[in-house]
């Protein structure tokens, strides 16, 4: 069990606030770190790597990392870390960024097994996709068989198809390894097709914590369906208003009122829901 009662002064976009944080995390468990952006997602997770200091206390299993009389360094707290930007070395291949970590050429093979890419193991990073390059990083992390692993925001660069392929390759890894995973992501269909757990931050602040059908799921009131996205521009056609919204990688059309049009700001984001829908599921 990894226990959190961290705290520290933030200074960002939105000013200062401190983040200050208490919840705790069973083995094995995939939590996803959610929240708008500047609410300490990141800060977080470089606090339980080791990489940022705080005040407070971070358990592991009865083995203390944080306290008041000192932190332990990130290199003795079995982690592993996947960044956004792949963070591979240049001049070693595919197997060679593996066999840095931990010299052990069958887990290496395992590893480029599962995320396909046992074919590629003596390219040169420089010779692959963004999809090749964060499997390897992925597997990279996985050397040394992390008691905890820690995900930025792995897969945001990349195409919808290619982020469903690594989101399954991940959810085998996980399994597979029994690791425990923390993982910052603003996608709800990736976030609902991995975590267990969401847990939402909002300036600094734990404001919701449960599985992601409870925490995702916007049924509210007589709602069937219920959306956001970001309104980019509300065009008058003939008598009535159409406000043009884009939700997820589509945009929408909604029909709204003329007074709903003059409160209404272009770029804020916005909720769109319907009371009485009968949806079609094509295939």
């Amino acid at each position: 069990m990894i226990k959190i009662d961290i705290n520290k002064k933030l200074h960002g976009s939105n000013g200062d606030m401190e983040l200050k944080v208490k919840f705790e995390i069973q083995n094995g468990e995939f939590i996803a770190l959610s929240g708008k952006s500047g609410s300490g997602k990141t800060t977080l997770l470089r606090i339980l790597a080791g990489l940022e200091k705080s005040d407070g206390i971070i358990e592991v299993d009865g083995e203390v990392w944080q306290n008041a009389r000192g932190s332990l360094p990130p290199q003795k707290r079995r982690i592993g870390f996947v960044f956004q930007d792949y963070a591979l070395f240049p001049n070693m291949s595919v197997l060679e960024n593996l066999l840095y970590v931990v010299k052990d050429r069958q887990l290496a093979g395992r590893l480029l097994e599962i995320t396909e890419l046992i074919e590629l193991r003596d390219r040169l990073p420089n010779t692959l996709s963004g999809g090749q390059k964060q499997r390897v990083s992925l597997c990279r992390a996985m050397m040394n068989r992390p008691k905890l692993l820690l995900m930025d925001e792995p897969l945001s660069a990349l195409d919808a198809q290619m982020r469903t392929k690594l989101q399954r390759e991940i959810k085998v890894l996980h399994e597979e390894f029994d690791t425990t995973t923390v993982m910052v992501s603003h996608d709800a269909s990736e976030i609902y097709r991995l975590a267990a757990r969401v847990v939402v931050l909002d300036l600094g602040r734990v404001v919701n914590d449960g599985s992601p059908k409870d925490v995702l799921l916007k049924t509210s009131g007589s709602q069937k369906f219920s959306f956001e996205g970001e309104l980019l521009d509300i065009v008058k056609v003939d008598v009535i208003y159409i406000a043009i919204i884009s939700i997820s990688e589509q945009l929408v059309e909604v029909v709204i009122s003329s007074e709903e049009s003059k409160q209404l700001k272009i770029g804020q984001k916005v909720s769109v829901s319907t009371k009485a829908f009968t949806p079609i599921v094509n295939q």
